[in-house]
């Protein structure tokens, strides 16, 4: 088990024993990383974990919230971990590969104007990323909205299930640059790209540009795949 996935099962084990329910308000950041003895950049892996996987919400402004009871807890948690052992870093890509240039191209049909406007303000701010943690929270953020741009609830539940899997098994094994992604770095360029055939509502251009994209990440990263 990789140590990402350790954080998660941290917080995981912290929610049993807090007895939260369903829509209860967890404690900020800075107090569960002190309770757990996380720094904040491993809680907040652990929470991206638990917002991938359906099991918590956070919103802006108001605080992350528990999503599901305890029985569905436990069927998320063994869903997800036997999902990440049976995964290979390049099983995931493709997996990716299969899901979301059909999801971008159902986005720019299905797509509402205010979803755009989100993803557009996600794209222009994923550039100023200092940090190849934070540049990873807003790459996640930008992938999830696109998916529920299509409006479709088991797509979007797909995309997730997906997504928990291939943040765990692919980004422990890719080979960064240090100091954050550079000024240049191409998926900002075919992240704009993405999102201006959305805009057009361009269905086919939308397919062909997540598709580049998700093909240059496998090409930069999985070297070895």
């Amino acid at each position: 088990m990789n140590n990402s996935f350790f954080f998660f099962y941290i917080l995981l084990g912290w929610i049993r024993e807090s007895k939260l329910k369903e829509g209860d308000k967890l404690p900020s950041e800075r107090k569960l990383s002190a309770s757990l003895d996380l720094s904040r950049g491993e809680l907040r892996k652990a929470l991206m974990f638990l917002e991938m996987g359906g099991i918590i919400e956070r919103f802006i402004g108001k605080g992350t919230f528990l999503s599901l009871n305890s029985t569905d807890l436990e069927k998320n948690e063994f869903s997800i971990n036997k999902l990440v052992e049976k995964t290979s870093p390049h099983d995931a890509m493709i997996a990716r590969l299969s899901l979301e240039p059909e999801l971008a191209s159902n986005a720019a049909f299905y797509g509402l104007p205010k979803q755009f406007k989100e993803i557009r303000k996600l794209s222009e701010n994923i550039k100023k990323s200092e940090s190849w943690a934070e540049y990873e929270k807003i790459d996640t953020h930008f992938h999830l909205l696109i998916a529920e741009a299509t409006q479709n609830a088991l797509l979007i539940e797909t995309f997730k299930i997906i997504n928990a899997v291939r943040t765990s098994v692919i980004w422990p094994k890719l080979v960064l640059p240090k100091n954050g992604p550079p000024i240049n770095y191409h998926s900002f360029k075919e992240h704009d790209e993405i999102i201006s055939a959305l805009e057009r509502r361009d269905r086919e251009g939308a397919y062909s540009a997540m598709k580049k994209h998700l093909k240059s990440t496998r090409g930069t990263f999985l070297k070895d795949e």
